[in-house]
């Protein structure tokens, strides 16, 4: 079995009690997550705890955003949130995620992790596509939106 690892990280300079909360409401996601904007139309649910673990988001969109739904099963405020994302289309998946926060200089270093493996047809789709390339973009994009929204006083 083929596995994968797509990890970005900056510093965005405010604390982590700042940072930590975008990130432990899948309800804030809206702000800054680089996705959620590839659907204006796309259907989301929350469920469960409204932040830290229990926390559920599902969503449902056009063929760019797909569909899938997320959870959060760790949340160690301020330096971990561990969240069981699932994409049930185009291609079925789970990718472990993970966001670390770490006190850098005067700020934090927010590290973004996805992990997965590659099964059934998305074998054949790793020989052609490769996800760090797919996904890192996307990531980069989003902890600068995540930055952007903590220095606006948005949060």
């Amino acid at each position: 079995m083929s596995t994968y690892s797509v990890t970005r990280s900056t510093v965005i300079p405010a604390p982590a009690k700042d940072v930590f909360p975008l990130v432990n409401s899948f309800r804030e996601w809206p702000k800054w997550s680089p996705w959620e904007t590839v659907d204006p139309d796309m259907q989301r649910t929350y469920s469960g705890a409204e932040s830290g673990v229990g926390a559920r988001y599902a969503w449902r969109g056009n063929r760019k955003a797909g569909a899938g739904n997320m959870e959060i099963t760790e949340s160690q405020e301020p330096d971990v949130i561990r969240i069981r994302l699932e994409f049930t289309k185009p291609f079925a998946a789970v990718n472990p995620t993970t966001f670390t926060f770490v006190p850098e200089g005067g700020g934090t270093r927010v590290t973004w992790t996805m992990t997965g493996e590659h099964k059934g047809i998305g074998k054949v789709f790793a020989l052609f596509m490769n996800m760090d390339k797919m996904v890192g973009g996307d990531f980069e994009k989003g902890l600068s939106s995540l930055a952007s929204v903590v220095g606006s006083g948005k949060a």
